[in-house]
């Protein structure tokens, strides 16, 4: 008697590998660009205390100007345009009591997102402190 398996045992083991990779791999590219969107959530968070710290500062009147809330073009500031070092550039804009912060993906070449380019957008009204989130792409 010999033992060991038949070509066609071997066949079907490989093709369900490959079927449960391929799921895997579209899993994963979902999985990461979640994680980019991370990275919008944190820099809109930090731009939404700043611009509340600010209206305080100045009698809820003002809503802070980009350079103010830090967005830039130097390295040191949050990006308004796609740069090596993030996913997403910046915008915050608003008036009265309403701030609006937007995250835009970047599509430079290796910035390229799993799928379609998205946005995500805070808008924060100070007077009665609703944030609503919104955008496209699932972030």
């Amino acid at each position: 008697m010999k033992k060991g398996f038949t070509l066609l045992e071997l066949i079907i083991v490989i093709i369900i590998v490959g079927v449960l990779a391929t799921l895997g791999y579209a899993q994963y590219g979902r999985m990461v660009e979640r994680a980019r969107g991370a990275e919008a959530r944190s820099v809109i968070g930090a731009i939404r205390t700043f611009e509340a710290a600010y209206r305080l500062e100045h009698n809820n009147s003002v809503t802070a100007t980009e350079s103010e809330v830090g967005i830039g073009s130097n390295t040191d500031q949050i990006p308004d345009a796609c740069r090596n070092t993030h996913y997403f550039s910046y915008s915050v804009g608003g008036s009265g009591s309403t701030m609006t912060a937007t995250a835009s993906r970047c599509t430079a070449s290796g910035k390229a997102p799993q799928g379609t380019a998205g946005t995500l957008i805070l808008t924060t009204n100070f007077d009665d402190g609703t944030d609503t989130w919104s955008g496209t792409g699932g972030y």
